[in-house]
């Protein structure tokens, strides 16, 4: 089957409704797919139905934010339960300070010569308290300051850039364990992206396994083939599950559904015990 377990709607900071989104995975041959919006779960009860209407099996999940070391590191939940009281607290504080840290970004931008940056992002933020990054990106590049979203991140939206603004998210051994009492299994999602040294990534790995993390993303968006075959090496030198997620946010805003290899067959998925 074709498995596609990281994506996001307009929930969090995607382009489209949970249903479309549902819809487009569907098109691509995707068979067992997950919404794992940011910090959010508003959007799981309209993918659940609209993926049922395409006939894919549906897996409730989320996407965590956190800081670790000074990095921002994202943590995907897989087969949560979304009605779980401790999830959904922890969630409720992660997304805390969104808009503030959103003002502080427009006003780095509004030095830099970029002005209404905050009013151009909230246009793009279906939801206004998971505004994000990604919805300052999306202006800048309407905008005509850059030609696209990479190129926004690049010049505007990460450390060391005008536009960053670093924000104090959940703790690692808090994010997995929240997952963890959810009923679900925790994945380090697309590790290629954090420009970690190897003794850095060793370090978050032992971590990320004593707080009850079971699993890697491997196959995903923003990797490499290099990448994909190193952190496939990883997972299984540590005994890590590995995961495959495309991790979709709108059209022409990075990797389609099906657009991705499958697993190396050598990995154990996470898939493995699922009953589907």
């Amino acid at each position: 089957m074709i498995f596609d377990l990281h994506c996001h709607s307009n929930v969090s900071d995607g382009a489209l409704p949970p249903a479309e989104v549902a819809r487009r995975a569907a098109r691509a041959g995707v068979e067992v797919w997950a919404l794992t919006d940011h910090d959010q779960l508003g959007g799981l009860a309209q993918a659940r139905e609209a993926a049922a209407a395409e006939g894919m099996r549906f897996i409730d999940g989320v996407e965590i934010s956190v800081t670790w070391r000074g990095s921002t590191i994202h943590i995907v939940g897989l087969r949560i339960d979304p009605a779980n009281e401790t999830l959904v607290a922890g969630l409720e504080r992660v997304r805390g300070g969104r808009i503030e840290r959103a003002r502080q970004i427009a006003r780095e931008l509004e030095e830099a010569g970029i002005a209404g940056a905050f009013e151009g992002a909230m246009r793009h933020a279906e939801n206004p308290e998971m505004i994000a990054r990604t919805h300052f990106a999306r202006f800048l590049a309407e905008a005509g300051v850059v030609a696209d979203l990479r190129e926004a991140f690049r010049r505007f939206l990460v450390p060391g850039k005008p536009g960053y603004v670093p924000h104090q998210w959940a703790a690692l051994a808090d994010a997995v364990g929240w997952i963890v009492a959810a009923g679900g299994q925790a994945v380090l999602a697309h590790p290629g992206r954090y420009g970690l040294s190897a003794g850095a990534m060793e370090a978050l790995l032992a971590e990320f396994r004593a707080a009850g993390g079971e699993a890697l993303e491997v196959v995903t968006g923003s990797h490499s083939p290099e990448q994909m075959r190193h952190f496939g090496a990883l997972a299984a030198h540590h005994q890590f599950a590995a995961s495959r997620g495309s991790d979709f946010h709108g059209p022409e805003e990075g990797a389609e559904f099906g657009s991705l290899p499958a697993l190396d067959p050598s990995l154990r998925p996470v898939w493995r015990d699922w009953e589907l």
